[in-house]
C-alpha cells in the first residue's frame, strides 16, 4: 500500500502539472492575440523597436562624429546641408548626438528599472509569500521609502552621493525598488492562499519549490507589466537629473543633458533646442502606451 500511494500521488501531480502547462500556453496566446489587435500598442512597439534599432547601430547610421564640433558652424538650423537637424551650441551635428544621446538614454532608462525588478520581485515575493514578521519587516522598510516623492528622492540620493552615471543609476534603482515590492508583494499575498497552492503545499512540496514552480509564474507577469510602465517615469527623472548636473557628464551625449546645454539657445534656434525634449516625449509616450496595452491584454487590474 505504501509503495502504490506515492506513485498516484506523484501521476496526480503530473496531470496537474500538464494542465496548468496547457493553460498557462492558452492564457500567453490569448494575450498575444489581444496585443495583436490592439493598433495603438503595436504602433508604440514598432516605434520603440526601430529607435532601438538606431541606437543599437549608431556608429553605422550616424553621419558625423558626435564629438566632433566647429564654432564656425554652431547653431545651424534645421534643413542645414549635411546638418538635417542643424547643430548644437558648439557647432556638433545634433542627428549625431541624438542618435548617439539614444544609447546612455535608454540606458539610464531601463538599467535601473531592470536591477529594482529583480531586487524588488524577490523581496516582494518573499514578502507576500512569509508574510508575518518578515512581511513586516519589509514592508514597513518600503513604507519609508514612500514617504518621499520619488523626484526628491532621486535628487537626494544623488546629490549626496555626487554626479555620475553610476551614482545616477543606484539612485534610480534605490527609487523604484519599493514600488515594485509593493506590487510584488500584493499579488503574490493573492496567489498564496489559492487552490492549487494549497495543493502543492499538501502534496508535500517544499517552500522554494511551491514559489518557484506555482507562485513566480503567476506574479512575474502583473510586475513586469507594472515595470515596464516605470520605464517612461525612470526615463524623465534620468534626464531630469542630467539637467540639473547630477546625471551624465558634458561631453558625453544625452537627452537631458542635451536639454540643459541647449537652454541659453532656445531663443536663437527654439526647433533644435526642443529635439531633446521630443525624443524623450515619444519615447516616454510610447513605453507608457506599450505598458497600458500590455496590461489591457493581461487583463492586469492596476
Amino acid at each position: 500500500m505504501s509503495s502504490t500511494t506515492p506513485t498516484a500521488a506523484e501521476a496526480e501531480l503530473a496531470v496537474q502539472a500538464r494542465q496548468a502547462a496547457a493553460r498557462s500556453r492558452g492564457y500567453w496566446a490569448g494575450v498575444w492575440k489581444r496585443v495583436r489587435r490592439d493598433p495603438v500598442t503595436i504602433a508604440c512597439a514598432v516605434v520603440l523597436l526601430a529607435m532601438f534599432l538606431v541606437i543599437v547601430l549608431a556608429p553605422l547610421v550616424a553621419p558625423h562624429d558626435p564629438y566632433q564640433g566647429s564654432m564656425i558652424r554652431r547653431l545651424r538650423g534645421l534643413g542645414t546641408t549635411n546638418y538635417p537637424l542643424g547643430t548644437d551650441e558648439l557647432g556638433r551635428d545634433m542627428l549625431t548626438r541624438l542618435i548617439h544621446g539614444g544609447r546612455l538614454s535608454w540606458f539610464m532608462g531601463i538599467v535601473p528599472v531592470a536591477l529594482a525588478f529583480v531586487i524588488g520581485t524577490t523581496l516582494g515575493v518573499l514578502a507576500g509569500y512569509a508574510g508575518g514578521r518578515v512581511n513586516m519587516a519589509i514592508m514597513r522598510t518600503t513604507d519609508v521609502f514612500y514617504a518621499f516623492p520619488s523626484v526628491l528622492l532621486a535628487v537626494a540620493i544623488s546629490g549626496a552621493l555626487g554626479a555620475g552615471i553610476f551614482n545616477a543609476i543606484l539612485a534610480l534603482t534605490l527609487v523604484f525598488v519599493p514600488q515594485i515590492i509593493r506590487v510584488a508583494e500584493s499579488v503574490t499575498t493573492s496567489v498564496r492562499n489559492l487552490d492549487f497552492v494549497d495543493a502543492a503545499r499538501a502534496s508535500g512540496a517544499s517552500a522554494f519549490t511551491i514559489v518557484r514552480v506555482h507562485v513566480l509564474g503567476n506574479v512575474l507577469g502583473p510586475i513586469f507589466v507594472y515595470a515596464t510602465g516605470l520605464i517612461s517615469v525612470c526615463m524623465i527623472l534620468s534626464s531630469g537629473l542630467s539637467f540639473l548636473g547630477l546625471g551624465t557628464k558634458p561631453p558625453e551625449p544625452e537627452w537631458g543633458l542635451m536639454l540643459n546645454t541647449l537652454r541659453t539657445a532656445i531663443y536663437v534656434q527654439p526647433w533644435v533646442a526642443v529635439l531633446p525634449g521630443a525624443c524623450i516625449f515619444v519615447t516616454s509616450i510610447c513605453f507608457n502606451m506599450l505598458s497600458d496595452g500590455l496590461r489591457q491584454a493581461m487583463d492586469v487590474k492596476g
